[in-house]
C-alpha cells in the first residue's frame, strides 16, 4: 500500500472560518514502478557511492547494466528498493522510511525518476540536436574536438566529455548522444552558451525543437 500525504485546508464562508477539510495527496511519480526487460540488470550494492567524497559516504550504490553500457547512481539511506518480476518484465519500486518528512518526500519521486533515466540510458540512450541559424554559423569535428564558427575572430574548440558521442552530419547540425541525460543536456547547454538565440533576427544555436518569439525592433 502506497503512503498517502494529508494536509488540512480551512474552509471559509464570507470571511469566517467554519471548519477544516482533509485533502489526500500521493506521490504519483514515486509510487510508479520502474519496469525493465531481461536485457537490463539492476543491482543494489551495499557500499558507499564514493570513497573520496564525504557527501556520499552514507549512500549506497545502484548499478544498472544494459546493452549500451553501465550506469551507477547514489541511493539515499532512507530509500528502500523492492525488486519483483511479472511475466517477462522486471520492475523495481521505490519507497521511503518516513513519507511525512520533507526531505524524504522530495527524494522519493526524484530517486524513481533517476532510476528510470538510468534504465532508458543503458537501453535506448539520450540525444540532443543543435541547430545553427545564422549566416556563417557552422560546426565541424577537428582532431576529436568540436569546432564552432559563430562569427567571432577565431573558431571555438570544445573538448568532448567522456561518455558522449558528437557528430556533425551537416555544418549546421550537431548531434549529441550518450547514456547520461544530464551530461547530454549539460554539454548541449554549454555549446548553446556561445551564441544564445536572440529574438530580433532569430539567430543563434537552438536545441531540438526550441523556438523563440520574434520581437520587432525600435521604430522611428
Amino acid at each position: 500500500m502506497n503512503p498517502v500525504f494529508c494536509r488540512r485546508i480551512p474552509a471559509y464562508v464570507s470571511g469566517r472560518q467554519l471548519s477544516t477539510t482533509t485533502v489526500q495527496r500521493m506521490s504519483h511519480i514515486g509510487s510508479l514502478p520502474v519496469k525493465y526487460t531481461g536485457e537490463v540488470k539492476i543491482t543494489h550494492i551495499n557500499k558507499p557511492f564514493s570513497q573520496t567524497d564525504s557527501r556520499f559516504f552514507n549512500k549506497t550504490t545502484l548499478e544498472v547494466v544494459g546493452p549500451l553500457g553501465t550506469r551507477q547512481m547514489a541511493i539515499e539511506p532512507f530509500v528502500t528498493l523492492g525488486f519483483s518480476q511479472q511475466g517477462d518484465e522486471n520492475q523495481v519500486t521505490v519507497n521511503v522510511n518516513d513519507s511525512q518528512e520533507k526531505r524524504q518526500r522530495q527524494m522519493w519521486g526524484t530517486t524513481r525518476a533517476l532510476i528510470n533515466n538510468c534504465v532508458v540510458g543503458v537501453t535506448e540512450g539520450f540525444s540532443a540536436t543543435l541547430r545553427f541559424v545564422g549566416v556563417g554559423y557552422r560546426a565541424a569535428m577537428e582532431d576529436g574536438r568540436l569546432a564552432l564558427r559563430l562569427g567571432y575572430s577565431h573558431p571555438i574548440s570544445m573538448e568532448i566529455p567522456v561518455g558522449l558521442k558528437v557528430s556533425v552530419p551537416v555544418p549546421t547540425r550537431v548531434l549529441i548522444s550518450g547514456m547520461d541525460l544530464q551530461q547530454v543536456k549539460l554539454f548541449a547547454a554549454k555549446v548553446r552558451e556561445w551564441k544564445k538565440p536572440e529574438p530580433y533576427n532569430q539567430k543563434g544555436i537552438f536545441i531540438n525543437d526550441e523556438t523563440i518569439r520574434k520581437k520587432d525592433g525600435k521604430k522611428k
